[in-house]
């Protein structure tokens, strides 16, 4: 087991309530939320660093990307965001 250490956050009402509709670990869910975070700096971190020495990523590999972490979408697709939340399943 990870060593843990006990703090105290205070959180808006309205997110804690829904907080504990959510999970009966609060704990853990936060804990996995901040890790998440950590881990999304840090890649942006490197992916600044990347392109600081390399150069700026291509559209070619940014579409080549997006399509690795979100699967192939289709050329009339809307590829933003929004657009792949509120497509059907």
């Amino acid at each position: 087991m990870a060593e843990t250490t006990r703090i105290t956050v205070t959180l808006p009402s309205a997110l804690v309530e829904i907080l504990k509709k959510s999970t009966d670990n609060v704990s853990g869910f936060v804990a996995e939320a901040v890790a998440e975070r950590v881990r999304h700096d840090l890649l942006g971190e490197e992916l600044r660093l990347y392109q600081e020495e390399y150069g700026a990523f291509t559209e070619e590999e940014l579409a080549e990307a997006r399509a690795e972490i979100f699967g192939e979408l289709d050329a009339d697709a809307d590829t933003t965001l929004r657009g792949r939340l509120e497509r059907p399943r």
